[in-house]
């Protein structure tokens, strides 16, 4: 299948794909009987659009109608965060786990990384996570090292900085703010370390136009690093990697076929906004096509300064499900961690959804007690109402309850938003 065509070699990947879900997944068996549509006539991404998406709904209520293979050949076995609903189940063999490798390698090298670096993976490895176990796969399959010390534990995080020197710490850019002032109030000199990057995952960093959101800045403006942001989920079993560019997270098109489409479920034009449309190319387990993230990003076709000519997606502008009605304003949850980053005092917050009696959406803010000022609700107020031109309702609970609400446990990262 190699070939100097990168889009000549992706069209046979497709090809490919569609003679194997023909032949090996129940649910899109199903599906192509129903639509009555001949997949031998599909070629290009282009002729994708005569099927329909696969929704998450589909994903949840057929889940092993997906599975492609026995499970007896199945050597991970993983869930999605379950961040609007129930986990689901995704099923890896071994030749998943060899792609999630390569993706991963691929990833780091267009975060500039080389076999050179050491990677500190603040995030966990376990509880069912595909990323984690993405990442320490990707360090292997490169030839770098890994440092698996997990979330939290800022004693531990800065021990082990000290001991292994890593030049780039892979970690949910909310927890780097608390890293910071660990090593202020510890005396650690850590703008001096050897750490000089940081692979941010699961939260955006920057802001549509690639500039830095707040929390980038915070982190920046206190730590000489250099930031990369990230877009993935385990559903495509891939991900996005900004390049030292800092505009926009790469497709790697051997392993994706990326759609970007509006609400009618057409393509968007050149950066413009669109909802995140994937179909995973050489997956054994449970391959999907046209499968619909959610996710709400800007799009770009045109190359990149850094020499490569693939797709690029902006930060995560937030999901579809996770549209906020309040007040007659459409908010998106970045924009009020956006507005909270902004706040130095605030190092915790909890942002809580719910419906009020007469089911409108209501936004309540959970914040440290020791907070609770008239001066400070009163600076606060005055900046929800400039930025996003409406007022959150605001909670002050101690700071051990706030951080046994955000640091569960049993999640696999912190809970900043809640649905009730």
């Amino acid at each position: 299948m190699e070939t100097d065509n990168p889009l000549r070699a992706q069209n046979l990947k497709l090809q490919e794909l569609l003679r194997y879900v023909s032949e090996k997944s129940p649910f899109y068996q199903q599906v192509f009987a129903k639509t009555g549509v001949d997949v031998g006539l599909i070629k290009t991404a282009d002729d994708l659009s005569v099927l329909p998406f696969t929704t998450k709904d589909d994903l949840a209520g057929r889940n092993d109608d997906f599975l492609c293979v026995p499970k007896t050949k199945i050597a991970d076995f993983v869930t999605t965060s379950g961040t609007m609903s129930d986990p689901v189940a995704f099923y890896l063999t071994d030749a998943d786990v060899e792609r999630l490798a390569v993706n991963e390698a691929e990833s780091f090298r267009c975060a500039e990384g080389s076999e050179q670096d050491i990677y500190q993976l603040m995030t966990t490895i376990d509880r069912r996570f595909m990323a984690g176990l993405a990442y320490w796969m990707g360090a292997r399959k490169m030839g770098a090292g890994m440092i698996r010390v997990g979330p939290g534990a800022p004693f531990l995080q800065w021990e082990s900085i000290q001991r292994f020197s890593p030049t780039v710490l892979i970690a949910i850019p909310s927890f780097i703010p608390r890293l910071i002032e660990y090593a202020e109030a510890n005396g650690i000199d850590y703008r001096s370390c050897s750490v000089r990057s940081i692979i941010c995952i699961g939260e955006p960093i920057r802001n549509p136009d690639f500039s830095l959101n707040e929390l980038g800045k915070r982190i920046t403006s206190q730590w000489g690093v250099k930031l990369f942001s990230t877009y993935a989920s385990t559903e495509m079993g891939a991900a996005f990697t900004e390049c030292g560019q800092g505009t926009g997270g790469h497709l790697n098109p051997d392993l994706l076929i990326l759609e970007v489409v509006n609400d009618e479920g057409k393509r968007v034009g050149n950066g413009e906004l669109g909802e995140v449309v994937v179909t995973t190319l050489g997956v054994e387990g449970m391959p999907l096509i046209r499968y619909k993230t959610g996710d709400l990003c800007h799009v770009y076709y045109e190359p990149c300064k850094c020499g490569l000519s693939s797709n690029r997606l902006g930060p995560v502008v937030g999901r579809k499900q996770q549209m906020i009605k309040f007040k007659g304003t459409t908010i998106f949850p970045p924009a009020l961690f956006d507005v909270l980053d902004m706040v130095k005092e605030i190092d915790l917050y909890q942002v809580v959804v719910s419906k009020n009696e007469f089911g409108n959406d209501e936004i309540t803010i959970l914040l440290s007690l020791q907070l609770n000022t008239s001066a400070f609700r009163e600076m606060l107020h005055s900046l929800f109402k400039s930025k996003l031109r409406v007022t959150p309702y605001m909670q002050f609970i101690t700071t051990e309850e706030l951080t046994f609400r955000i640091f569960k446990q049993e999640k696999r990262k912190p809970e900043k938003l809640i649905y009730i």
